[in-house]
This record gives structure tokens, sequence and C-alpha cells, in this order.
């Protein structure tokens, strides 16, 4: 392996750092109250704008992730007082968890997320 192989490895495991933490911070949301994805989706803005393209894509979905996950979150919390919700809230999590990963393990391979635009995974 050459230096610049080394190097061109180093630089996308470091560009690759942000988006993974962000990941970690969605998947905590789903153990302290929904405090951490917000964090994450503000990171998410800031950061979309200087990424290589493969990577803004990462940034766009945890965007979407965020935003889909907040209507899911109002619909079953409205259908909470139905009792309905209490079927939601699971689905919701696993949802987050097969979302977060599935995004994470894309990102790993340096490879863009499979479906950006995906309102299920």
């Amino acid at each position: 392996m050459s230096n610049n192989d080394v190097s061109n490895t180093d630089g996308a495991r470091a560009s690759t750092r942000t988006a993974q933490i962000l990941y970690a911070l969605y998947l905590a949301g789903i153990v302290t109250a929904n405090i951490t994805p917000i964090i994450g989706v503000v990171f998410a803005y800031v950061y979309r704008k200087e990424a290589a393209p493969w990577l803004a894509e990462h940034y766009r979905y945890l965007i979407r992730t965020f935003w889909i996950g907040a209507l899911y979150f109002c619909l079953a919390f409205t259908l909470s007082v139905l009792l309905i919700g209490a079927l939601i809230w699971p689905l919701l999590a696993i949802w987050l968890g097969v979302r977060c990963v599935t995004g994470w393990l894309a990102l790993r391979k340096n490879e863009p997320p499979a479906r950006p635009g995906s309102w299920l995974w």
C-alpha cells in the first residue's frame, strides 16, 4: 500500500466520522427522549454543504430521517390517546434503528445510502 492509499483511507475515515457520530446520536434518541436527534439534525444541516457528494447524501438521509421520524412520532403520540399508539412506539424505534444501521453500514463502505429518498429504510 502506498502512502497515497494510506492518506486517502485516513481522509475518508476522518470525513465520515461526523456522519457516524450523527447516526449514533439518532440511535441514542431511542433512549434519550428525542433530545440527541435534534442535535444530530442541526449538525447534518451544517455539514451537508461542504461534504463530498456521496457523503452529502448521508446528511440528506439523516435530515429526512429526522423529519419523517418527527411525523411518525406525532402520529404515534396522537394515536396514543386511542391506545393504538402503544403499538406504534415499538415500530417507530425499530424503524429508526434499521434506518440508522443501514445508513451507517453504507457509510462504512464509503457508499451513499441505498435509497436516501425512501420513507421506510
